[in-house]
C-alpha cells in the first residue's frame, strides 16, 4: 500500500491508512484513512473507460443536480465528489491512470445476497428514487461514458464474430451455453427494437445496479446510499431494472428466480417511478427481467472465449462459470414468464 500513499495524498496532506475495499470487477477501490476523515480512492480501467474525464463530468452533472434537490424528499446519499489539494476532479499519475476520491458513507455496508424481502423492497424503492431524482434530468447532458453497453445486439454480434474465429472444439467447449445462445436468438434485439420504434426513451440509468451497489445500514434494514456511479449515462431504466431484479432475486443455490423477492422489489420500485412510467414501459418490464441475465452470461462467455480480457478473475473458467450460473437463471425466469407478468400487472396497480 506505500505505492498508494502519494496517490492519496493528492487528496488529503496526512494518510494514516490504506485498505483494499469491495469486490468490484472493474475499477480498483481502496478506503483511506485520513486525518479527520476517511474516503474511497479509485483508479478508474481505462480499458473500460476510455474516457475517464467523461466519466468525472458526468459525476459533477449527477451531484449538482441531486444538490438542487436538496430542499426536497431525496431519500438517498450520493457520494460526494472530492477535489484534490489543488482542486482538480481527479488525479492522473505517471503512468496515465486516474484517479478519483468519494466521500466515504459511514456505518454502511453493502450485502452480496437478499436475506429478507424487507431488503428486496429497499433495493426496490432505492433505485426507484433514483429513477425518480432524475427523471428530469435531460441524458443528453451526460455522455455516454461506455458506448453500447447494454446494447444486446452488439453483444451478440460480437459473440459472433468470437466464434467465427474460433477452431471447431474452442466454439463448443461449452455445448449447453452455446446451445442457450442460439436458443435465445429471436428474443436479443427485444428492448432496442422498441427503443427504435419509439416505444421506449432514453433517460438516465445508473447503469449497474446489482445488490453490492446499495449501502444498507449496519443492520440490513434501510437502504442509505447508491454507489458505482461510473456507468450513470443515458439508456432505457429497464437495463437497471432488470440488473436489479437480476442480482437481488437469484437465489445462487438453486439458480433460479424467486418470485417473492421479486414482488416485494418490484412493488416498492413502482411506488417510487410510476409517475412518470408510461404503459410501453410496463409492457416491456417482463422482457427486461429475462434479457438482462441473459446479457451478462453472454458477456461472460465472450470473455472467457477471448481469454478473460475484460472481467477480473482468479481462475482461467470463472468466466465460463459465471455465464452458465446467468444463464441457468435466464431459463428460470422463463420458465416463469405467467408468474412473473402477473406479478408485474398487480404492482403496476396504484394503491
Amino acid at each position: 500500500m506505500d505505492t498508494l500513499r502519494p496517490i492519496a495524498q493528492q487528496f488529503a496532506k496526512t494518510i494514516t491508512h490504506i485498505s483494499p475495499m469491495g469486490n468490484g470487477l472493474i475499477n480498483d477501490t481502496f478506503l483511506v484513512t485520513a486525518a479527520s476523515s476517511r474516503f474511497v480512492l479509485q483508479r478508474i480501467n481505462s480499458k473500460v473507460f476510455p474516457e475517464p474525464r467523461q466519466i468525472m463530468d458526468n459525476l459533477m452533472v449527477l451531484n449538482q443536480h441531486v444538490k438542487q434537490k436538496q430542499n426536497t424528499a431525496v431519500k438517498l446519499q450520493i457520494p460526494e465528489l472530492l477535489k484534490t489539494i489543488d482542486q482538480q476532479n481527479f488525479y492522473q499519475d505517471e503512468f496515465g491512470d486516474y484517479w478519483r476520491a468519494l466521500g466515504y458513507i459511514e456505518k454502511t455496508e453493502s450485502l452480496e445476497t437478499i436475506g429478507n424481502l424487507n431488503q428486496a423492497a429497499q433495493a426496490g424503492y432505492a433505485l426507484g428514487h433514483f429513477h425518480q431524482l432524475l427523471s428530469d434530468l435531460k441524458p443528453s447532458l451526460l455522455h455516454d461514458t461506455l458506448p453500447g453497453f447494454h446494447i444486446t445486439p452488439d453483444y451478440f454480434a460480437r459473440y459472433e464474430k468470437i466464434v467465427a474465429e474460433l477452431p471447431p472444439q474452442g466454439a463448443s467447449e461449452n455445448q449447453y451455453c452455446s446451445q442457450f445462445i442460439e436458443k435465445f436468438q429471436p428474443k436479443v434485439g427485444v428492448l432496442e427494437t422498441a427503443k427504435q420504434q419509439g416505444l421506449l426513451l432514453l433517460r438516465v440509468i445508473h447503469g449497474d445496479p446489482k445488490l453490492n451497489n446499495f449501502l444498507f445500514d449496519l443492520h440490513g434494514e434501510k437502504i442509505i446510499s447508491i454507489i458505482d456511479l461510473d456507468t450513470v449515462k443515458p439508456g432505457l431504466i429497464h437495463y437497471d431494472i432488470g440488473d436489479c431484479l437480476r442480482s437481488c432475486c437469484h437465489n445462487v443455490v438453486s439458480n433460479e428466480f424467486d418470485l417473492d423477492s421479486c414482488a416485494a422489489l418490484l412493488t416498492a420500485y413502482l411506488s417510487e417511478t410510476r409517475l412518470f412510467f408510461s404503459a410501453e414501459d410496463y409492457e416491456y418490464l417482463y422482457a427486461a427481467i429475462y434479457l438482462i441475465p441473459f446479457e451478462l452470461g453472454l458477456r461472460f462467455y465472450t470473455d472467457y472465449l477471448e481469454g478473460n480480457s475484460y472481467f477480473k478473475v482468479t481462475y482461467p473458467k470463472q468466466n465460463l462459470q459465471r455465464a452458465e450460473e446467468q444463464f441457468r437463471l435466464c431459463e428460470s425466469i422463463l420458465g416463469q414468464e405467467t408468474g412473473i407478468r402477473s406479478l408485474i400487472e398487480a404492482a403496476s396497480k396504484p394503491r
